[in-house]
């Protein structure tokens, strides 16, 4: 996973966030305090929109765990984001909260809507997919 991570990143920063493998331009590099480590983590992850919000969904592919960035997130909901502009890339700081309950639902089918592959996630797994909400801090 860290070399796919490595060159998802390297990819990112040679195209200033567009373009950006299966993504295209739903991807951010999303920085996270390691939970127990206490160092930053860099994570590509996809977004989407929700008004001013960037909302991401912690689906690790289905898995049966939830992703390392979302527990950094539960520890230190303050993070860093990257993303690609008509400009560049633009660099600012976050903070992250879980959407609950008909909110998460909803932001959850929109995910669904932009990639489907989100809806196979929620269907190999038994735990709730859980959807954070990264909202620009300053």
């Amino acid at each position: 996973m860290a070399s796919w991570n490595d060159a998802t990143i390297n990819e990112f920063h040679a195209k200033a966030g567009k373009g950006v493998g299966p993504f295209g331009d739903q991807l951010m590099l999303l920085t996270t305090v390691g939970a127990r480590s206490g160092n930053d983590r860099i994570t590509p992850v996809m977004y989407h929109r929700d008004g001013e919000r960037y909302i991401v969904v912690a689906s690790k592919g289905g898995a049966p765990e939830n992703p390392d960035w979302y527990n950094n997130l539960k520890a230190h909901p303050v993070a860093r984001v990257e993303v690609g502009t008509e400009m560049g890339t633009e660099v600012f700081e976050v903070r992250a909260s879980e959407a609950e309950g008909d909110e998460r639902d909803r932001l959850y089918a929109e995910r669904v809507a932009i990639a489907p592959g989100f809806g196979e996630y929620e269907r190999q797994t038994s735990r709730k997919i859980p959807v954070m909400i990264l909202e620009r801090t300053g």
